[in-house]
């Protein structure tokens, strides 16, 4: 399975691509950080991300994409620049009739390093481990956006796995309700 995973920011949106099966040495198929100048017009740093998504899309064609899920943060302008950059991602997925999962920032430093509560240097030292790299993808964003990929690789297939299981159960042998 290909996952593409997106870090989403307007300034630093990270995107990272891996293959892999549960249970099986995950690889690294591509990483970047798609940067847009802070003073340029919104418009114009959407259309830079949306553009080397697109390309990263058609490049590798990606079974899955998983993006970051927008957190509350007290600056609204960060959140909103985030959610924008997220949306872009969705919205190409959607484009290409590729699945879309949103995780959120602990649901992913669980995934990879066992502790939602871990810091940035811990993800990236997970995220080179697993991918057998030499050193940890930089800046953080690449980390981040492949530590959402491998998240939604491990968490995807038990998520499908489950959901497989529950379709072949009979729903004459599922619990009844009984209204009262």
């Amino acid at each position: 399975m290909r996952v593409l995973g997106v870090d989403p920011g307007l300034t630093r949106c990270g995107i990272g691509v891996v293959d892999g099966n549960p249970g099986r040495p995950i690889t690294l198929v591509d990483v970047l950080v798609v940067g847009t100048p802070p003073g340029a017009e919104i418009g114009a740093r959407l259309l830079g991300i949306e553009m080397q998504l697109e390309r990263l899309i058609a490049e590798h064609r990606p079974d899955a994409i998983a993006v970051e899920r927008v957190f509350s943060q007290h600056n609204v302008r960060t959140v909103m620049g985030t959610a924008q950059a997220g949306a872009v991602a969705i919205v190409a997925a959607a484009r290409h009739g590729i699945p879309v999962a949103l995780h959120t920032p602990s649901e992913v430093k669980a995934a990879v390093t066992g502790s939602g509560r871990a810091d940035k240097d811990q993800v990236g030292a997970m995220v080179t481990r697993i991918l057998r790299l030499s050193e940890a993808p930089k800046p953080a964003d690449a980390a981040d956006a492949l530590a959402l990929a491998i998240c939604h690789l491990w968490r995807g297939a038990a998520i499908n796995r489950l959901s497989a299981a529950a379709a072949k159960v009979p729903t004459s042998r599922l619990p009844h309700r009984h209204s009262r």
